[in-house]
């Protein structure tokens, strides 16, 4: 973990250093992170296109399907406390290609899964391999591209979520409908390896430079606006994964609508979601508690109000574009949120964001499962729209900086 003084330095340095010019060598690297985190996050997000047939076909109920989200976070979780510590002395690059492969093999096994615990254990290797590429990222984009441009370059990085959380959901939904759910998985393994590719060729040698402890990360924890910005992560992720993962049953079986008008729809959320990303951080940074509120709360009338008129057509669209709109606000507000909190202790926060997101993430998943299966479409988004308005309740309570 680096020091107090080291961080402060850089965060100076970040806002008030000229960017530097970069080499074409430096945009290959960083370009080649961005294609990483396209190919990883396609990976996460495509079984919300796939639920239904990937269900049919391995004789389970869509909630017991929606579980391999929960493989894939609650391993992430796990790992994005480990990883920094367990590969402390390794070389960066030989690690971050080394979890591209591991994405490979995993979305391999996902695809030729027999049944559903091979399925489980592919995707709990794609939870590996995203945490530790997360963990990872803030710190190689600064080595890539010096402290003062560290923002540029994960703005790069992040595109390639943006762009998967377009394309993964309803690309996979019509490639299932065409040549299966399996061909559908298969794929993402051609992207890993891709990624892979580019790492290999374009990013320097990266001997490590810093050494981690747990300590450091959880001493964290003890303070109440760190807490705060957890649960705020806890609260409204679990309700969007409880409500997002069972999106296509909703629009299957309420709002009546075909493969082909659901990919539409999830297209719809996609691009509402780049757009949310950009209101999203010139909103935190204008206040971050109101960003936060505003986000709950775009995000607890959109699945309310589904729940509610969502078996019309144009109104089921375009509250799922809200949705995907409040969604894409969230990556940008609740990171910024909780780093308020430890501006001395950056590296400690982001390991207890990637922990809090993936815990989420497999809560909502789990929950929302139950929900599906018990009481049937609408009521994973009715616990979507509970969760959301906690967190607006929540939003008033951070201590003002």
């Amino acid at each position: 973990m680096t020091d107090t003084t080291s961080e402060l330095n850089e965060a100076i340095a970040f806002d008030t250093a000229e960017p530097a010019a970069w080499s074409a060598a430096t945009w290959f690297a960083v370009l080649s992170m961005a294609a990483t985190s396209f190919a990883l996050v396609s990976a996460e997000f495509l079984p919300a296109g796939l639920l239904t047939p990937m269900a049919r076909d391995l004789g389970i109920t869509e909630g017991t399907a929606g579980q391999v989200v929960t493989a894939t976070a609650s391993v992430g979780a796990v790992a994005a406390l480990l990883s920094n510590v367990l590969i402390g002395r390794l070389n960066r690059k030989t690690v971050l290609v080394s979890l591209s492969a591991l994405a490979i093999g995993s979305n391999i096994l996902a695809a030729f899964a027999t049944d559903f615990w091979l399925l489980l254990l592919g995707r709990a290797g794609l939870g590996i391999a995203l945490s530790g590429f997360w963990a990872l990222s803030v710190a190689v984009v600064a080595r890539l591209v010096g402290a003062n441009a560290t923002g540029r370059g994960m703005a790069i990085v992040t595109l390639g979520v943006s762009l998967a959380t377009i394309a993964a959901p309803s690309m996979g939904a019509l490639i299932s409908d065409w040549l299966g759910w399996r061909i559908a998985m298969a794929m993402t393994a051609g992207l890993a390896a891709l990624a892979m590719l580019l790492q290999a060729l374009s990013l320097p040698t990266l001997p490590a430079s810093t050494s981690n402890s747990l300590v450091d990360v959880f001493r964290l924890t003890g303070r109440r606006s760190v807490q705060l910005g957890m649960l705020a992560i806890l609260l409204l992720m679990t309700g969007h994964f409880a409500g997002s993962v069972y999106v296509r049953p909703f629009l299957e079986q309420v709002t009546l609508l075909e493969t082909e008008s659901i990919a539409l729809t999830l297209l719809g959320f996609g691009i509402a979601s780049v757009i949310g990303n950009v209101a999203g951080g010139r909103m935190a940074d204008a206040s971050i508690h109101l960003a936060l509120g505003v986000t709950a709360a775009l995000m607890a009338v959109a699945a309310l109000a589904l729940v509610l008129w969502g078996a019309h057509i144009g109104v089921a669209f375009a509250l799922v574009a809200l949705w995907g709109f409040a969604f894409g606000m969230a990556p940008v507000v609740l990171p910024t949120n909780l780093s308020r909190g430890a501006p001395d202790a950056l590296e400690a926060a982001g390991s207890l964001m990637v922990v809090s997101f993936q815990v989420a993430i497999s809560i909502g998943a789990v929950f929302g499962g139950y929900v599906v299966d018990h009481y049937g479409a609408v009521g994973p988004l009715t616990l979507t729209a509970v969760l959301a308005a906690s967190t607006v309740a929540l939003a008033f309570l951070q201590p003002r900086n």
